[in-house]
């Protein structure tokens, strides 16, 4: 039995835990050395490090034989699971998605939702636009706090000072490299990993001086409600990108449960083993 697990996000690790504990055999992808580390310490028996358009994945499942492609890729990855969507049709291979449950946005008239992030990034200078009449039009002043990736740090960088952006990011050298291009100072980068409490998400804002938040909604298992309690909690407005709606997933295979999408593939390969 071998399945297929693009990983990248921690439900993809607890996926290969689960199936690999099951003996199944996982051949996992990941985008980066971190994320290779991490799938192989799950548990996974072969990783492949890259980015795979739709003619690579049917390629890669064709010479590995493998009978279930599982796209656990990050919400805001679309773009990958329409790859993963279309070689899974041209191979014939079963699809199924491990999808994040999205999180409750409380009413506030704090809270700021846009469909993308040039609209964020409009919002945001909406938001923060100046008041007094000596200050250029557009200058943002006050610091804003960029939780949303490294890869998505152009879109503000394109239209406010890096001077006023403080991007918490991954303590690796690519992101803190991509930081420093951008023009971002230093003492500005906040490298850490993992998924913090309110607590300590408002004592980051508050070191910071922090009067403007910047996130997507990419779920609870990714930290987003201490993030938003954290800013609401200091009166502090926050811009959310919401996750972009995928129409090829329309009739596919969507779990939201890590054990029920594991007792569903182990269940599947078992019957396609014996006919």
């Amino acid at each position: 039995m071998k399945v297929l697990v693009m990983a990248g996000t921690s439900d993809a690790r607890e996926i290969i835990k689960c199936l690999s504990g099951e003996g199944v055999s996982v051949l996992a992808t990941a985008t980066t050395r971190h994320g290779t580390d991490l799938a192989l310490s799950s548990g996974a028996d072969r990783i492949l490090e890259g980015r795979f358009n739709s003619g690579q994945l049917f390629r890669i499942m064709k010479e590995n034989n493998v009978q279930y492609l599982i796209d656990a890729t990050h919400p805001f990855a679309s773009l990958a699971t329409k790859h993963a969507i279309n070689a899974s049709e041209n191979s014939e291979v079963d699809y199924t998605r491990f999808e994040r449950p999205p999180s409750e946005i409380p009413d506030s008239q704090l809270l700021y939702k846009c469909s993308s992030f040039e609209e964020a990034t409009h919002k945001i200078l909406e938001i923060k636009k100046p008041k007094k009449q000596d200050i250029l039009e557009n200058q943002v002043q006050g610091k804003i706090l960029h939780l949303a990736g490294v890869n998505t740090l152009h879109y503000l960088t394109e239209g406010i000072s890096p001077h006023l952006i403080v991007p918490r990011v991954l303590p690796s050298v690519y992101s803190v490299e991509k930081c420093h291009k951008m023009g971002i100072p230093h003492g500005n980068i906040v490298a850490m990993e993992g998924v913090f409490s309110k607590e300590f998400n408002g004592i980051l804002m508050k070191e910071y001086q922090i009067d403007l938040v910047l996130t997507k909604e990419s779920g609870d298992s990714g930290g987003f409600m201490s993030k938003i309690d954290a800013a609401l909690d200091l009166e502090i407005p926050v811009v959310i990108v919401m996750r972009p709606e995928i129409e090829e997933l329309n009739g596919k295979r969507v779990f939201s449960d890590v054990k029920a999408l594991c007792e569903d593939v182990i269940s599947n390969l078992s019957i396609k083993n014996h006919k």
